[in-house]
């Protein structure tokens, strides 16, 4: 039986936020059902450890979140939360208590990505508030992101507009020296207990009107990772934010099924041969990274 070290199961496909860096959904606007979310869980559970609840939308937008964290618990499953922390602080009651949580992304730069955002200090001074209060009463992790790099341009905008947040994270945790001299794209650094920052350059989506590449290379999508949209589309990775490589509805066959179906395994049959089969999947430049 196959086994994912991810495991992304969306539970909203709605946003507070409207990040330049994250293209909106065209999908219907939906909120996973306590039901939905517990079969999903049943089904999965043989597959997986881990689950992130979330592909696209604010996770903490769900107004049953702690709930579904208590299902999660009850299931033996570990959650992985990615948030853009605008909304920890109203839903901490809800999150704080819960034994299923094992790590918290925070996406520090939605903030600059949103462009209506206002008080810069005061937000990464509630995420920093929120992460000082979990570290004190639970055991979660937590990374700390700023994914806005620009690969041609590292030096100098990008950094420039971070170095404010950067501060008040070294303000926060005494640190003797500048992240940025410690930090690698694509590499995190512990700068305390449970509290890591990650650096890296923006990616674009998967998008089936960008360019095709030459239809060689590898991905771990199937093979590490798998996921489920709101609707129950079962998809191959977090980037399929849309549903384009549609792999069945778990709302009509069982997972198991529809992961051992002819499609997903043409799809890992593909990459074992370091041939990319399917449309959107020549269009991901993220994949670009596992060519090998």
């Amino acid at each position: 039986m196959k086994r994912f070290k991810k495991f992304y199961i969306e539970i909203t496909s709605v946003c507070n936020l409207a990040c330049t860096f994250c293209p909106p959904t065209q999908r219907q606007a939906n909120f996973i059902k306590i039901d939905a979310f517990t079969k999903r869980l049943d089904e999965v559970k043989p597959f997986t450890n881990f689950i992130y609840l979330h592909v696209k939308g604010e996770p903490l937008l769900h107004p049953k979140i702690d709930e579904l964290l208590d299902i999660s618990h009850e299931k033996g499953l570990k959650v992985n939360i990615t948030t853009n922390g605008t909304l920890l602080q109203k839903n901490k009651h809800k999150l704080l208590t819960k034994p299923a949580l094992r790590q918290m992304n925070i996406s520090l730069h939605s903030f600059d990505g949103h462009e209506g955002s206002e008080n810069k200090e005061g937000y990464i001074s509630s995420v920093l508030s929120f992460v000082r209060e979990a570290r004190e009463q639970t055991n979660i992790i937590f990374s700390l992101r700023l994914w806005n790099l620009d690969q041609d341009n590292v030096t100098n905008v990008e950094r420039e507009r971070n170095r404010e947040i950067l501060s008040m994270i070294e303000n926060e945790y005494d640190l003797d020296f500048k992240i940025e001299e410690k930090v690698e794209p694509g590499k995190g650094v512990k700068i305390a207990d449970r509290v890591y920052i990650n650096q890296d350059y923006e990616f674009k989506w998967p998008d089936l009107k960008e360019e095709e590449d030459d239809g060689k290379g590898f991905c771990h999508g199937l093979r590490n990772q798998a996921g489920i949209l709101v609707d129950g589309t079962v998809i191959p990775c977090c980037l399929d934010g849309e549903g384009i490589i549609n792999l069945g509805n778990i709302n009509q066959n069982p997972f198991e099924d529809i992961i051992n179906g002819e499609r997903a395994s043409n799809i890992v049959e593909g990459f074992s041969r370091r041939e990319v089969v399917e449309e959107l999947c020549r269009k991901c430049g993220y994949r670009q990274r596992f060519n090998m």
